[in-house]
């Protein structure tokens, strides 16, 4: 069994990335690697990676108890899929929508979010030029779900200093719910770049 064949949501930019290009090959290698990358970012090296890490932990206290991290979901309609929901909102047992955290920097937030806030259209009109990949994987999340719409949610990182964030009070003017709602279109086209890999692991499962 190769446990590593599978495309999360965190492969989505690869998978969308040009047949050619280093992204998508490193998807593709890993595919069939039968190896499972491990992630720790609390300990990267990386200011950035370590820093959302640890205020997904402090995001979480603003959100009722009915929300869970890192939430898995596999797809029905292609097993290939599958993906992890940073903040999924439960209702029996069955998931009903969720958050997906990312940080911005407090120049881009000020810059690119804060103007828009509060108009829904502008803040995904942002998305989709500014981060097309994110858009792509909520999307992604939203096919394994089976949901209408989402939140995508932009958090101002105000430090880098770890012991800082870890104490962090996370008020609402300091993020930005993006409602996204589903689009089909995109839904399509991450289903036609993932038959191959879905392919390829039907050929040795089924």
């Amino acid at each position: 069994m190769i446990c590593s064949m599978y495309i999360g949501s965190g492969d989505v930019h690869a998978l969308m990335m040009g047949k050619d290009t280093k992204g998508h090959l490193a998807l593709l290698q890993r595919f069939v690697s039968d190896e499972i990358p491990y992630y720790n970012a609390e300990a990267s090296p990386i200011d950035a990676l370590r820093t959302g890490a640890i205020l997904e932990d402090r995001y979480l206290l603003t959100l009722p108890d009915c929300y869970f991290t890192q939430y898995r979901v596999v797809s029905d309609e292609m097993d290939v899929f599958r993906c992890s929901l940073d903040f999924a909102k439960l209702d029996g047992g069955r998931v009903v929508d969720f958050d997906e955290l990312k940080t911005l920097s407090f120049n881009d937030y000020i810059d690119g979010v804060e103007p828009i806030k509060g108009d829904n259209d502008a803040l995904l009109a942002y998305l989709r030029k500014k981060h097309k990949g994110y858009y792509y994987q909520v999307q992604e999340q939203l096919f394994c779900t089976h949901l209408d719409a989402c939140n995508l949610v932009f958090l101002s990182v105000t430090s880098y200093d770890d012991e800082e964030n870890r104490n962090r009070v996370i008020h609402p003017n300091e993020y930005c719910k993006i409602r996204v709602p589903r689009d089909d279109k995109a839904i399509e086209e991450i289903k036609e770049r993932g038959r191959i890999f879905q392919q390829i692991k039907d050929y040795y499962f089924k």
